[in-house]
């Protein structure tokens, strides 16, 4: 690299650090919610396993089959030969499970936004999105070189403002906020994109398996018609105790993004062997309500005990507990100390989340035991 180069990549480190916004992976040894840290056992607070299912033995032995029929891996992008019977086994049960036409299995929830994104919108196509949505679903609008538009969080007035002015216009959505743990307005947002003509996306990463009474996500939650929202983006990383993601729409976006998502057609497929896990997963998530219900008991015990001692909370009622400490320099210290206790709850700092809103993201798994939860509220309430 040219020493110019060298040094400016120097330089933004240095600022980083300087802005206690270093990132630092730590290497987990063990299953997600008990792991070994760095050689101490600790109970994980920073995983999205919200329903357990990553060490569940049912997952596990369809993995270990899957292995034994397919391999480790595809071998090839999916419209080469990558493309398995146990890909199509998995996107046919999505359709039924989100109740739309058509299911697309991608290799991770990042590259479903971008192939949604960029296989709708053009340079013609106003994008807009709440200023809040996943980096992948602002990135894609980007990659697309569609005019984006960014409304105020969750402000019905701002985006019903901007949809009026661009009618035919893709609007698009988290429906569970993966930093502050809050719900897009669905029905509202349904009835303005009905009212400009407007294409409806959901990106329901946290909501799916979580919300709902057969864990079917933001539109169960609310009562609506699976057809009332456009394009649903799904992934396999969170409740599903996995990896991977898909998209549930109508046949004619399904097939577009097969024949024209780059990412899609450039990438190699999800091994089969965990589309043969997920299918299971997903099969537990419909039939099994118990995990659910263990979820939403954490929940509650970790607010009310959290309220009780002091802990400032949001308006949160998922699994994602964001505790707002606004500078970094405290957020880090505070998750060492959870550390120190035994407990890894992520320190997220900007520009994950905007500047001066630095917080702690305790993520709440049916799998934690009440004497966990309140282990973590403890050492918080010692630490604020």
């Amino acid at each position: 690299m040219p020493p110019a180069a060298i040094a400016e990549l120097a330089q933004r480190l240095a600022e980083a650090d300087g802005a206690h916004a270093l990132r630092r992976r730590r290497t987990r040894a063990g299953t997600a919610l008990r792991p070994s840290l760095d050689g101490r056992q600790v109970v994980n607070f920073a995983t999205n396993d919200y329903l357990g299912l990553a060490a569940d033995p049912r997952v596990i032995d369809a993995y270990r089959q899957g292995v034994a029929c397919y391999g480790a891996g595809a071998g090839a992008a999916e419209l080469v030969s990558g493309h398995t019977d146990a890909h199509a086994e998995l996107e046919a049960a999505l359709a039924r499970f989100t109740g739309q036409p058509r299911a697309l299995v991608l290799s991770t929830g990042y590259m479903a936004n971008l192939c949604v994104v960029t296989t709708l919108a053009s340079r013609r196509t106003a994008v807009i999105e709440d200023r809040l949505n996943h980096a992948s679903m602002l990135d894609a609008a980007i990659l697309a070189r569609a005019r984006l538009q960014r409304y105020h969080h969750l402000d019905m007035v701002d985006l019903a403002t901007r949809v009026a002015v661009s009618p035919g216009a893709l609007v698009a959505t988290d429906g569970v906020f993966s930093m502050d743990g809050d719900m897009a307005p669905l029905p509202r947002m349904v009835e303005i994109c009905k009212g400009a003509d407007s294409t409806l996306i959901l990106d329901d990463a946290h909501g799916f398996g979580v919300l709902g009474a057969r864990g079917g996500g933001s539109i169960e939650h609310f009562g609506l018609k699976p057809r009332d929202v456009a394009v649903v983006v799904g992934t396999f990383g969170k409740a599903f105790g996995g990896a991977g993601a898909f998209v549930a729409a109508d046949d004619l976006v399904i097939e577009a993004m097969i024949q024209f998502a780059r990412p899609y057609i450039y990438t190699t497929a999800l091994p089969p062997a965990l589309c043969r896990a997920m299918t299971t997963s997903l099969r537990i998530v419909e039939d099994e309500a118990d995990s659910r219900r263990r979820l939403r008991a954490n929940i509650d015990r970790f607010r009310r005990r959290a309220l009780a001692r002091g802990v400032p909370l949001t308006e949160s009622c998922t699994p994602i507990q964001p505790v707002i400490v606004g500078e970094n320099r405290r957020a880090v210290a505070v998750a060492e100390r959870l550390l120190a206790g035994g407990y890894w709850v992520a320190a997220i700092r900007p520009p994950t989340v905007p500047a001066g809103s630095a917080r702690l993201r305790v993520a709440l798994s049916a799998g934690h035991a009440e004497e966990e939860v309140d282990g973590v509220v403890d050492v918080l309430a010692a630490c604020l």
